[in-house]
């Protein structure tokens, strides 16, 4: 039987056409079928890039194929870029099934999760759902993870979630802190750390740690600042043996051709992730500056999403921002009067200052 690795695939893929490297448009135009204004998803308003875009017009025509190839060789490019080994990195539909995979693998009835409070639901679903205890943790007063109750609240944990920079509060767990997690965690346990939402700000990432330790997994996603929310394609990155005890939930979890392509083309554009976090933080600061202006407070963001205390039952006003076709995010339960905006684009931006100074700084 003819053995198939990674580099035989790879040798493969290089008779198909190469990736394109076209110029980049910011801003592509928004669907003209509606007039909602979607900022409760944490996605972009921007889409695939355009060089992203071309490679994934181009991939309709390999769709007869698998795209093993082509996901090998994205796991090459970013470890090449990150500078860690290739066998580090594995390629999911979406980094949300890893995630649940994570949960699945590294927790039990007798080995809990422990997570912060308000972060994303996900981990705490997956781990209900495998009968695993889950202990939530509150934020800190600067909104970020408080590493030291995490630490004791559950000393036979099996996994420690660690969303930086964290959804939905957009806040930033510094790094030091996140080493002490890291460190002082319970022998045995997993620390997972979230890196969805890490190119929007200037904190370092923790994915070069993989190189050299086997307890630690890192999740990235194409779906935030590359704007692919739709096409399902995230990165986990950790020790071999952890990404295994992944691969038991869902080793066939493949994504598309064109997710494929349209992820490696965003991974040769150079200037992309720059430019895109330098429209958003712009955006974002100018928004949070306006709601503090009018006595909102805001959570401290480095992300593309931020909360608002909006001072009275948040859900309610959701629900009136939703009548004028703002849609905002969700409400979490412990922290009933904040709601979360995802950061959107110029007209998105202003349209929501309008119906907000209208519908809420004005009642």
């Amino acid at each position: 039987m003819v053995s198939i690795n990674r580099r035989s695939l790879l040798a493969l893929g290089a008779a198909l056409p190469v990736l394109g490297h076209l110029d980049w448009a910011l801003a592509s135009p928004l669907p003209t079928s509606s007039d909602k204004v979607l900022l409760n998803y944490n996605e972009s308003p921007y889409g695939p890039s355009d060089a992203a875009r071309a490679a994934m017009q181009r991939a309709i025509a390999m769709s007869g194929r698998y795209p093993y190839p082509h996901m090998y060789a994205l796991a090459e490019l970013f470890a090449r870029q990150q500078g860690i080994a290739e066998e580090n990195v594995a390629v999911f539909a979406g980094s949300m099934a890893a995630l649940r995979y994570a949960v699945l693998a590294f927790t039990s009835q007798n080995q809990g999760l422990v997570m912060a409070t308000p972060s994303y639901e996900v981990p705490r679903q997956a781990a209900e759902s495998n009968k695993a205890p889950v202990h939530e943790v509150d934020l800190d007063t600067q909104h970020a993870h408080d590493v030291q109750a995490m630490l004791k609240a559950d000393p036979r944990a099996g996994m420690l979630y660690l969303c930086n920079p964290n959804n939905p509060t957009g806040t930033l767990t510094p790094t030091e802190a996140i080493r002490q997690a890291f460190v002082s965690k319970p022998k045995g346990s997993v620390l997972v750390v979230d890196e969805a939402y890490i190119d929007f700000c200037d904190a370092p990432s923790c994915v070069s740690w993989t190189n050299d330790h086997d307890d630690l997994l890192v999740l990235r996603t194409f779906s935030k600042i590359y704007g692919m929310a739709g096409a399902r394609l995230g990165l986990a990155i950790g020790h071999p043996a952890l990404l295994e005890r992944l691969a038991v939930f869902g080793g066939d979890n493949v994504p598309a051709g064109a997710s494929l392509l349209g992820a490696t083309a965003s991974l040769e554009e150079a200037q992309l992730v720059g430019q895109r976090k330098a429209l958003n933080a712009r955006l974002r600061d100018e928004t949070i500056a306006w709601l503090k202006d009018r006595g909102f407070a805001c959570t401290a963001s480095q992300s593309n999403c931020f909360m608002i205390d909006v001072k009275q039952p948040a859900e309610q006003v959701v629900e009136r921002l939703a009548a004028q076709n703002v849609l905002v995010g969700r409400v979490w339960q412990n922290w009933p009067q904040w709601l979360r905006v995802t950061v959107g684009n110029q007209q998105e931006m202003e349209r929501f200052r309008q119906v907000f100074a209208a519908q809420v700084a004005r009642a």
